[in-house]
């Protein structure tokens, strides 16, 4: 797992802001809640996958496993709010995945080459951010933060290398193109604070 997670924060143009860490341990309870939201979107991703991409037996495979594991993350997410008391509710999202979202191209095979590596970037930034967190919180949270780091690592790589297979090339230039979004969007001051939001003034 530490080689993984040195992968992960080479692959990544910056590592989660001392700010946000801040604003996450003041935060507890909204950072569980929207790391529900985040497990069941990751879920709802490989299944939209899966459905729009019937032709590919690699992608088929992997999304299906993927979103098995993400379906039972989230659960495991719900269990711990139960246990602490906190109210799975309605949050609004981060601008994160939706600013990523953004250059993502239409024609295809680039709009799921460019759907995949978006894929890559968010479970990468979930690793570090379940690293930098788990030394911060208590035990229980700890444990669990630290035991997602093996799982989620996998999907990064499964994303990256379904990206590489779908462009038939070396997808040095769109990875740099998103990554050079993220840094912004994970930098950049943000005016509500979410599991993938940047720093809250």
């Amino acid at each position: 797992m530490p080689d993984a997670l040195s992968e992960i924060i080479q692959f990544l143009p910056c590592r989660t802001p001392e700010r946000w860490l801040e604003n996450a341990l003041a935060a507890p309870d909204i950072m569980l809640i929207d790391h529900a939201h985040c497990e069941k979107k990751a879920a709802s991703t490989a299944l939209s996958l899966m459905y729009r991409y019937v032709d590919s037996p690699e992608l088929l495979k992997k999304m299906s496993r993927l979103a098995r594991e993400e379906l039972r993350h989230f659960e495991q997410v719900l269990a711990i709010m139960k246990k602490r008391q906190v109210t799975y509710d309605h949050l609004t999202p981060a601008r994160y995945a939706a600013g990523l979202r953004k250059a993502i191209r239409t024609d295809e095979p680039a709009r799921l080459v460019d759907t995949l590596i978006v894929g890559a970037i968010i479970e990468a930034r979930s690793c570090e951010r379940f690293a930098a967190l788990a030394p911060h919180l208590d035990e229980t949270l700890a444990a669990f933060y630290t035991g997602l780091l093996k799982s989620e690592a996998r999907h990064y790589r499964d994303y990256l290398t379904l990206a590489e297979q779908a462009a038939g090339k070396a997808i040095d230039d769109r990875v740099a193109v998103f990554t050079a979004l993220e840094k912004d969007l994970i930098e950049q001051p943000d005016t509500e604070f979410r599991f993938h939001s940047g720093p809250v003034a």
